[in-house]
């Protein structure tokens, strides 16, 4: 029905326009729609990086990476060899 409608408009104004098959949305602009698209390809991604401090996933290892350190808050495991101070990450 969707796809009629625009038609219809098309032919009206001579305006092209391009349809997300994923969500229904219409773009004026080509480019629009592969950009678009993006969001969609992202969503359907299996995410492959597993926080081991709660579970929750990630497609980037960047992200799970700065995810994990609000488990440490606080936490400074890493200790200077000099002197008594002690660091949330490796120097």
């Amino acid at each position: 029905e969707i796809q009629e409608i625009l038609f219809y408009q098309q032919t009206q104004t001579g305006e092209r326009v391009y349809l997300c098959t994923e969500c229904q949305k219409t773009f004026k602009l080509k480019i629009g729609l592969l950009k678009h698209k993006q969001i969609h390809t992202e969503k359907n991604q299996v995410p492959s990086y597993i926080c081991t401090g709660c579970g929750e996933s990630f497609s980037r290892y960047a992200d799970v990476i700065r995810h994990q350190k609000f488990h440490t808050m606080g936490e400074r495991p890493y200790k200077c060899t000099e002197c008594e101070k002690s660091f949330r990450e490796k120097p």
